[in-house]
């Protein structure tokens, strides 16, 4: 299921802000193969094989992906990070 663009800034906050999403490549690639990820968002920046790896552990999963319009850069700061966040991952 696809969210509208402008609500995806707004959703990734509130689930930032609830202590619910996991930023970051080894721990996402951790909850995708143990189960425990329900949704996983990549950002448009993400290297296309770890793009890859996340899509294909998510389909045997059946976890939903979104890729979202927005560079790891500004996800990050969407995050209050001052760093790049290419993919981030919601707790089930």
């Amino acid at each position: 299921m696809k969210k509208a663009e402008s609500t995806l800034p707004a959703e990734i906050k509130k689930l930032f802000e609830s202590g619910k999403l996991v930023l970051g490549e080894e721990r996402t690639m951790r909850m995708l193969k143990n189960g425990s990820a329900k949704k996983v968002y990549l950002s448009n920046t993400c290297k296309v094989d770890l793009c890859q790896d996340v899509k294909r552990y998510a389909a045997l999963a059946k976890i939903d992906i979104v890729e979202v319009p927005m560079t790891a850069d500004e996800i990050g700061a969407l995050c209050r990070k001052q760093f790049g966040v290419s993919i981030l991952s919601v707790k089930a």
